[in-house]
């Protein structure tokens, strides 16, 4: 993808629209300035953080449009969600979601942070060496854990962010974590 594409609700390639649009060609080295100081004047509501597992791409993505929130939240995925921003089997991750949340603060004036886990992950198994999955309350023991541990760290980094916990199930249920 060039430097002034970007791709629309299909997925397709279009051109930036300055680029082309009433300004013209010259417009093309315009183009990145005026899109980073749109950046830095947008809000949107929340940083989410989960999983990469592919089985529930569409699962959050509705689950969050579903909320109101599609195109108002910045999206950090980490394997394991929660477990991928602590574990120090993979130190760089955690530093990774930290900075994530820090330019997300900067930029977007995010007020929450919402971390979705989710059942069958196999991060965790990789992780921690053990399939939860074969355990529903000894499964949900453990991510609850994680998500809490995680909060906790946010709030006291960020006393005035709120953080929501939740946990997702391959159905695309999602049960809140307290």
């Amino acid at each position: 993808m060039g430097a002034h594409e970007i791709l629309d609700d299909r997925g397709r390639r279009r051109r930036e629209f300055l680029r082309v649009g009433v300004l013209g060609v010259g417009a093309s080295l315009l183009a990145p300035a005026l899109l980073r100081s749109t950046a830095r004047a947008a809000a949107v509501d929340a940083l989410l953080l989960s999983c990469m597992d592919y089985r529930l791409i569409a699962e959050t993505e509705r689950y969050m449009s579903g909320r109101g929130l599609r195109h108002k939240y910045d999206h950090v995925i980490l394997a394991g969600g929660a477990l991928g921003a602590l574990t120090e089997k993979y130190p760089a991750w955690n530093q990774t979601f930290w900075e994530h949340l820090d330019v997300a603060i900067q930029l977007h004036q995010v007020h929450k942070v919402i971390v979705l886990d989710h059942r069958d992950c196999g991060a965790y198994q990789v992780i921690l060496g053990e399939d939860f999955a074969k355990d529903r309350a000894k499964e949900t023991t453990v991510h609850a854990g994680q998500l809490r541990d995680l909060g906790k760290r946010i709030v006291a980094q960020y006393p005035s962010l709120e953080v929501e916990l939740l946990l997702m199930s391959l159905d695309g249920k999602v049960e809140k974590v307290s």
